[in-house]
């Protein structure tokens, strides 16, 4: 970042003469709770599912700008801490928080813009899948949808899962791995697997084939652990078709393949409903 917070304007620097932009809004109640999270996992996660949008098309995060809404009655202590978040997850991905701007507001919402930077090199979207490539996932899947899940249940237990709700983990460094072995199409899976490869089929006009035994479910995932990891969205993994010659490293799970056709299959089936509607909820 070539100027930071403090004057009326930050400036990024662009090397590459193109940003790669993206935003979101998480609403009080909505995307997040004041008792289930403290604001320093609010920060995280609202930094982390815009930091992974940009790392899906194969950029760098660079910068992130934040409006934050809340009651007057807010402590600044609570605002520090949410911020605290912000900047730590930005540094996991190698960005900076840049600015912003805060006002008053009957319920906490968080705006947040980030940037990025693709190199030199085309981005990467989705619709560069081809029939033959393999379809391949990194990072974990359904921990988010099951920890939420146990907190609407009163439970907060097992740990790990309900951890994985409160503040996500995406593996940043996948999208350079994903690069470095050619990959076709890629993007964060924030809304459910098979929603967000169901956004790969129709961008790229094909059919997306998974294996329900090739995806990992981890033993902690429970009973309905397939459910979760299928349609359950919030771990900002990422999923990816790469050639049929490649070979995607170790750090990714092949789940299946790329064929002519329309939409998305599991076991040659249709898979019942599932995912993240954010108008339905």
């Amino acid at each position: 970042m070539a100027l930071g917070p403090g004057d009326d304007a930050a400036v990024v620097a662009a090397p590459d003469g193109r940003v790669v932009a993206t935003c979101d809004l998480l609403v009080e109640d909505r995307h997040f709770r004041r008792d289930w999270s403290s604001p320093y996992d609010i920060g995280r996660k609202a930094a982390a599912q815009n930091l992974a949008d940009v790392a899906a098309m194969g950029a760098r995060p660079t910068a992130l700008l934040v409006g934050l809404a809340a009651p007057a009655a807010t402590d600044a202590a609570w605002a520090q801490r949410l911020y605290a978040g912000l900047a730590d997850e930005c540094a996991e991905a190698g960005a900076s928080v840049a600015g912003g701007d805060v006002v008053a507001a009957p319920a906490v919402t968080l705006a947040i813009t980030a940037l990025g930077d693709l190199g030199g090199r085309p981005p990467l979207t989705r619709s560069g899948a081809r029939p033959g490539d393999l379809v391949a996932v990194r990072g974990r899947l359904g921990f988010s949808s099951a920890g939420l899940e146990a907190l609407r249940r009163g439970e907060r237990e097992p740990a790990e899962l309900v951890e994985a709700h409160r503040r996500p983990r995406p593996p940043y460094e996948a999208a350079e791995e994903a690069r470095a072995a050619g990959a076709t199409a890629l993007l964060d899976v924030s809304d459910g697997l098979l929603q967000d490869l169901g956004h790969i089929a129709d961008a790229s006009g094909v059919r997306v084939e998974i294996d329900s035994a090739a995806v990992p479910v981890p033993a902690v995932l429970g009973p309905d652990g397939l459910r979760h990891a299928l349609t359950g969205g919030e771990d900002h993994a990422f999923a990816g078709t790469f050639p049929p010659a490649a070979k995607p490293p170790s750090t990714w799970a092949v789940i299946g393949r790329v064929a002519e056709g329309t939409g998305v299959v599991v076991d040659g089936r249709p898979y019942g409903p599932g995912g993240w509607d954010h108008f339905r909820g």
